[in-house]
């Protein structure tokens, strides 16, 4: 079950915020590790370290790192923060963190009666790629909007592994990230995506929350058996605590799977039998043939949900002015344009919902 590896740090190759890249060799040779100093302290040149290689070994591409355990020589202080939320529960890794939502938390009294999002637009995709191109629309047309991202566990359960919400919320695109549930490093801990996004909006005063999972999803090519199933719970969560979802679309055109060609199946499984909450579900107007097939594929969801068609026209060159790099399995604006246009259309929706 998981590849144990002890290796030597060679280098350091980057870093942000909750994240170390290096190089370390191991017997097979050398390796790109990934160490998250707030579990297991920073790693230095020379240092020994115990390693788990499972996802190198698999080939993962999100996960494509040695994940460095523990650094047995030098290992970090023992923690005195408060907390008794455990994350990574039963895990050798698990860690206690504070939950916003807890007792001794300073949030408590103003969480503790909070039942609603008092009409805030909640913003869900499917996949973490989505969050950049969705800022984009949304800035795009109302700069200076307050956003928070509250990240579901289908994913990286370490919000520190992206380097996008790093970036995000240094160039002042997120005015805070919530971890829920399992996953876990961001500004603001919760239990559920439901007190997730009420700290959201009462803790981080947020005008806008948008739910994904982290980096990385899983999926087994079944109607079912993907992470993403996910979204569909958030629509609901958003849904009763008043807020107003806004469903993202899961859309391609450079993937050629046909399950996920148009639009996914895990879109419209998400919010076609997941989501029972009514959402608005922007729909790009996108041209040609490709355009007529999401518009036809998107009407599935008609039952349930409101449609909104969405113009294209400009979203290109808000996409363009990212302060990220755009990628989505390994596609970038190029390779996929409508997966991008698609999940900014989503962010230019919700700015027109904003009074």
């Amino acid at each position: 079950m998981i590849r144990w590896r002890k290796g030597e740090v060679v280098r350091i190759r980057r870093e942000w915020p909750g994240a170390v890249e290096l190089d370390v060799t191991v017997p097979e040779g050398e390796c790109r590790a990934l160490a998250y100093p707030p579990l297991v302290g920073r790693p230095e040149p020379g240092d020994e370290v115990l390693l788990n290689t499972t996802a190198l070994a698999m080939g993962l591409g999100t996960g494509g790192y040695a994940m460095v355990v523990a650094v047995p020589n030098r290992l970090p202080e023992d923690p005195d923060g408060p907390g008794h939320l455990v994350k990574a529960r039963y895990t050798p890794l698990q860690a206690t963190v504070q939950g916003a939502d807890e007792q001794d938390s300073p949030h408590h009294a103003r969480l503790r009666e909070a039942d609603s999002l008092e009409d805030m637009p909640v913003i869900v995709a499917d996949l973490h790629s989505a969050l950049a191109p969705i800022l984009c629309g949304l800035y795009e047309a109302r700069p200076g909007v307050r956003v928070a991202y509250v990240m579901q566990d289908g994913g990286a359960l370490p919000v520190w592994f992206s380097m996008a919400a790093a970036r995000l919320r240094e160039a002042g695109w997120l005015a805070g990230v919530v971890t829920v549930g399992q996953s876990f490093g961001g500004d603001l801990e919760a239990v559920t995506v439901h007190t997730g996004l009420l700290a959201a909006r009462h803790v981080l005063e947020a005008d806008v929350a948008i739910v994904t999972q982290g980096p990385g999803n899983l999926g087994t090519g079944t109607r079912w058996g993907f992470s993403g199933v996910a979204a569909g719970e958030a629509v609901n969560a958003a849904g009763v605590l008043r807020g107003r979802p806004v469903a993202a679309l899961r859309v391609s055109e450079g993937d050629r799977r046909e399950r996920h060609y148009g639009v996914s199946h895990h879109s419209l499984t998400a919010y076609g039998r997941v989501a029972l909450s009514p959402a608005q579900v922007p729909v790009p107007d996108l041209p040609g043939e490709f355009g007529v097939r999401v518009r036809d594929q998107a009407e599935l969801l008609a039952v349930r949900h409101r449609l909104v068609p969405v113009p294209v026209d400009g979203l290109r060159e808000a996409l363009e002015s990212s302060p990220v790099r755009l990628s989505t399995m390994g596609r970038g604006l190029e390779e996929d344009l409508a997966y991008f246009l698609a999940s900014a259309a989503a962010g230019r929706l919700t700015a027109s919902l904003l009074a």
